[in-house]
């Protein structure tokens, strides 16, 4: 075909080499490969949901362990029990991955946007052949990263090396995915479940909590593997629980690491994406239970916890929470610490038709001393979208080994339509400086799913929200 230079066969599949990206593109379509389906081919999510919901029900590895959980569970005056369920999620930048190699006999040069300059160089020198001093790695902007450039095994780098490599030094190389290959050939934010039991006295006070995780690690195997320290658990997997800021005097955090053979790493605010959605809807389903407003019942346990209140209160305050809303619209409040900084969301929610629209977030931050208050404004915005976009609308499946999805249509973002009015608040802190970029992204899901509980009085317990599910 016009333009072709040389089918490659390389570690990660096989490459069109091309003087155009478009002629590599065309190229690439018309190829026949036949490929070996390996152990995953049968692989379906819905199957995998089900065998954590199975796992869930037996023990696990203890986190966090205080008072006797299972004993003031049995004692509540009421009990309540939920399943939490968050699907695999693309990190879906608007630039799709790419990288530029210019390989020599005695030297590489890289041009790429990364989140993980240091792991990139020594993987592309790997591949190479090369000792790291003779690799040099440009970065470029980004394009969107939330985490996937930042891949442990360096994917995207080592396969253009790796197709440098195939054609043959000295040569400069441009290695582009498409979105679809972005999707499909991707690494994922895991699908995790979270199976949680609470129980209140006579009073309506929270006495008991017992939270189990299951889930994929996105720690082991990988340069952060030591992070664990030796645990039988991925701290990522769990955090947002095992520092649970409330005052429940019986609290049990237990987790399920299991090995599924699908690629996962971070994407943008790590394990507080699900472990949020989860705590936050839980709080409110227990708040009901007590018959409790679900803004002081929070209130009530946090008393020893003044940062948390701070954007709790701040939230509610500027809301107008407990103030009337038009017929049909419902408010819902979460509230979240993540990256060294403590963040709450309120949501305004309204049904039209088994239509869900989000009219308005209002989000207060302590994020301790800062400089800019419109790059958090800007930061705590796009978290909250990202978020929100997630909560309503993106899930990834597979069936029979295949992922379904392979674009913005099977995948989409929340458009401009659709974004809701967002409202940012800092709290005035002396305190140490904390993380900006992932702290707005938590709280989006279970605010939006605790306002349509207020609105339909059914509960969300799985994304994305579809309210023909809700229970």
């Amino acid at each position: 075909m016009p333009g072709v230079r040389k089918i490659a066969q390389v570690p990660s599949g096989v490459a069109v080499v091309a003087d155009t990206f478009w002629q590599a593109k065309v190229a690439r379509d018309t190829l026949r490969v036949e490929w070996d389906e390996g152990a995953m081919h049968n692989f379906s999510t819905t199957q995998l949901m089900q065998q954590f919901r199975e796992r869930a029900k037996s023990p696990g590895v203890s986190v966090r362990k205080e008072g006797d959980a299972p004993a003031a569970l049995a004692s509540a005056a009421k009990t309540i029990q939920a399943v939490y369920e968050a699907p695999y999620l693309s990190h879906l930048m608007m630039e799709p991955l790419n990288c530029v190699v210019d390989l020599r006999s005695d030297s590489c040069e890289v041009w790429t946007g990364s989140q993980f300059q240091t792991i990139d160089r020594a993987n592309a020198a790997k591949t190479a052949g090369l000792p790291n001093e003779k690799v040099q790695l440009h970065t470029t902007f980004l394009g969107g990263g939330f985490g996937r450039r930042a891949n442990p095994q360096s994917d995207f780098v080592v396969e253009a090396v790796a197709v440098a490599k195939a054609v043959g030094a000295p040569t400069k190389v441009k290695v582009v995915w498409t979105r679809e290959d972005d999707m499909q050939g991707g690494w994922y934010r895991p699908a995790f479940l979270h199976a949680i039991e609470g129980g209140i006295d006579a009073s309506g006070n929270a006495v008991s909590w017992r939270s189990r995780s299951v889930g994929q690690s996105i720690m082991a195997g990988t340069p952060f593997e030591g992070m664990m320290q030796g645990k039988p658990y991925d701290p990522a997997s769990v955090e947002g629980l095992d520092d649970l800021p409330y005052a429940i005097p019986n609290l049990a955090v237990e987790s399920h690491q299991v090995d599924v053979n699908v690629p996962v790493q971070w994407l943008r605010s790590v394990g507080h994406s699900h472990t949020a959605f989860a705590a936050e809807c839980f709080m409110d389903e227990l708040a009901a239970l007590a018959q409790k407003d679900p803004c002081q019942f929070r209130r009530d346990l946090l008393q020893k916890q003044p940062r948390y209140l701070g954007v709790l209160d701040l939230a509610a305050q500027k809301s107008g929470w407990g103030q009337p809303l038009p017929k049909g619209m419902g408010r819902g409040i979460a509230v979240h610490f993540a990256f060294g900084s403590y963040v709450a969301h309120v949501a305004e929610v309204s049904v039209t038709d088994g239509n869900i629209k989000v009219h308005r977030m209002v989000c207060a931050v302590d994020c301790g001393q800062y400089v800019n208050p419109g790059i958090i404004a800007s930061q705590i915005e796009g978290g909250a979208i990202f978020g929100a976009s997630a909560a309503l609308f993106q899930e990834l499946t597979f069936e029979n080994g295949r992922l379904q999805q392979t674009n913005f249509n099977t995948f989409p973002v929340m458009r401009m339509n659709e974004c809701p009015e967002i409202e940012t608040y800092i709290v005035e802190s002396e305190e140490k400086s904390g993380g900006i970029g992932e702290p707005g992204v938590p709280c989006a899901a279970p605010a939006i799913a605790n306002a349509l509980f207020a609105v339909t009085g059914k509960r969300i317990r799985r994304l994305p929200i579809r309210l023909t599910e809700a229970v």
